[in-house]
């Protein structure tokens, strides 16, 4: 049917990184992904898949995301890659450029870079992870 479009629920977690977690290195998913803490390294999903990835008011990212969907209430420090749709909370704060398809703002959400919009991506390949998730990295405390 014409209109009809085809909507993505991003409830399901199958990785959770919780607030008191700090991980060094790059996270590789598939699924849905939620985190709470910090993470020191890229977090990318893997390609070809519909995988999700929420950042809470308390998470914080330093590293490039490349995920299809994306809901962002935390600080991601580096470039986000939304292939799909961008969601940016209140509390977003994102220190890097954002390459979307389809953006939602709320009020109180900032960008320090450039809005780049693109219907398709000519990205990078991301690597395919092994299962869903594949977190090669050290786990240390957080701050």
């Amino acid at each position: 049917m014409l209109g009809k479009k085809k909507k993505h629920r991003v409830g399901r977690i199958d990785t959770l990184v919780g607030q008191n977690t700090e991980i060094v290195g790059d996270v590789l998913f598939t699924g849905g992904l939620h985190i709470d803490g910090k993470v020191r390294g890229n977090v990318i999903a893997a390609e070809g898949s519909d995988s999700a990835m929420t950042l809470s008011e308390n998470g914080r990212v330093e590293g490039e995301v490349r995920v299809p969907y994306i809901i962002l209430n935390g600080e991601v420090q580096g470039d986000v890659y939304a292939s799909e749709k961008i969601e940016l909370a209140a509390q977003a704060r994102i220190n890097g450029n954002v390459y979307y398809n389809l953006l939602e703002m709320a009020m109180g959400a900032a960008v320090n870079g450039s809005l780049v919009h693109q219907e398709e991506f000519a990205s990078k390949p991301n690597p395919q992870p092994g299962g869903k998730a594949d977190v090669s990295a050290k786990l240390q405390p957080a701050d």
